[in-house]
């Protein structure tokens, strides 16, 4: 990082100087951490979208151009070569692991899968027709109640186990959350499969027979975890940031993040996308949809489409539509409808002019959620999906902002518009 002063605010009949700072990739920002102090005024920013509000090492995301880059490293070539444990090690670590560090990480994380027997109890405490994402969000913030020993985020050390174990703990507890909603006994991780292996066999395995794990459909979870790892500054992710500014134990911060992450705008975005394309319902419809997309009147919405970082196409689009081939012609689904319905709107929206000019290019969640359906995943499931993949980003970016000496606990401020000051009455004397 690199800096110099030659930003200038007039304030009045005052000027301002300000120090401009540059990172590696991307717009440079403003220093204006003083300028309460420089000026008796705050800056208004709702939604933070113009405000940078830490320094990170991790992801890097070029809207205009449609990049995404994991330490430096584009998407598509980590998600076309690699596999999602190394992925973790590297949003972690900042490196791609040697073989002998691979290794190392795989047996850690496999080994640390198990969840304290106890859980089962606290599983059974939920109605049976619960929402998954509720089940995840109570049972990782009780983990801090299982793991006193990985609570103390001043001990790097401590700080390292809990990485590990809620990278390794998230798909079980997510597979139980579903097993539970269904109503099906807990199948148990197993050391000699992989990190997305063991998942659809804890997902999908019952007591009563052999289940056999397919390779490709493994494959295409393993991608579909890359994908979601880590996006930058979003939501949940700045959620976690700011819990952990508190000093709070990771589990409460990961589970403010799940939290969070549960927001229709946010994580369920690919149920959204699903729901529209079953709306649809055929290729025939959907100029209906467009015009009504179109009209300002209207309140549907072409939900896949667009994004609040991306102004070209989603990187991870191209990779979930291969994906979403993959796994239906691996399945031999054919001829879905949702499917068909999704290649047309695809094909007609790229060639419009209104969605060009606005540049409303296909998202993943466009795609992910007919994959996900087709690997047997009912749509309470997608968030709990993406909460289980984002866990590594989560852990990744609340690791960088504790050993960040500069950061501080988050407290934005406001513009306050309500009443001004009064006094109290006691109520027999009010009007």
């Amino acid at each position: 990082m690199t800096t110099d002063h030659n930003a200038q605010f007039a304030v009045g009949t005052e000027t301002v100087d300000y120090e401009v700072m540059h990172g590696t990739e991307g717009p440079s920002v403003v220093n204006i951490a003083s300028f309460y102090k420089d000026t008796g005024m705050f800056t208004y920013d709702p939604g933070f979208t113009s405000t940078a509000s830490c320094e990170s090492k991790i992801t890097y995301i070029d809207g205009d151009a449609g990049v995404l880059l994991y330490r430096g490293y584009p998407i598509e070539q980590i998600a076309e070569q690699g596999d999602f444990l190394e992925t973790c090690y590297l949003l972690l670590y900042g490196e791609l692991p040697t073989f002998q560090q691979h290794q190392e990480f795989v047996k850690s994380v496999t080994y640390h899968t198990m969840i304290h027997e106890q859980m089962n109890r606290f599983y059974a405490g939920f109605r049976r027709d619960a929402h998954p994402m509720a089940i995840m969000t109570g049972c990782v913030g009780a983990l801090s109640a299982f793991y006193h020993d990985s609570t103390d985020i001043s001990d790097p050390h401590q700080r390292m186990i809990a990485s590990i174990r809620m990278i390794a703990k998230m798909p079980t507890i997510a597979a139980w959350a579903f097993k539970y909603s269904i109503g099906q006994p807990f199948v148990y991780p197993r050391n000699d499969l992989d990190f997305s292996a063991n998942f659809l066999r804890m997902c999908f395995s019952v007591p009563c027979e052999e289940y056999k794990v397919n390779p490709v459909l493994a494959r295409a979870m393993d991608r579909i975890f890359i994908l979601h790892a880590d996006h930058e500054q979003n939501a949940s992710t700045s959620t976690v940031r700011l819990a952990g500014s508190s000093g709070a134990n990771p589990f409460a911060c990961i589970a403010a993040g799940i939290a969070c992450l549960w927001g229709p705008a946010h994580g369920g975005a690919n149920e959204a996308a699903l729901n529209m394309l079953e709306q649809i319902g055929s290729a025939d419809r959907i100029p209906e949809f467009i015009d009504r997309a179109k009209d300002k009147n209207d309140p549907f919405r072409l939900m896949g489409f667009g994004h609040r970082v991306y102004k070209n196409y989603d990187p991870r689009a191209r990779i979930m539509q291969k994906t979403c081939h993959e796994v239906l012609a691996e399945l031999g689904i054919k001829d879905d409808p949702l499917l068909e319905v999704a290649m047309e709107l695809e094909k007609l929206a790229l060639h419009d002019e209104y969605f060009v000019e606005k540049k409303l290019y296909p998202n993943i969640d466009f795609y992910s959620g007919i994959t996900l359906r087709a690997l047997g995943f009912p749509t309470t499931m997608f968030t709990v999906l993406f909460a289980l993949a984002r866990t590594v980003g989560w852990i990744a970016q609340w690791k960088e902002m504790v050993e960040d000496p500069s950061q501080k606990i988050g407290r934005p401020r406001q513009l306050y518009t309500g009443a001004k000051r009064r006094d109290y009455l006691p109520s027999a004397q009010r009007g």
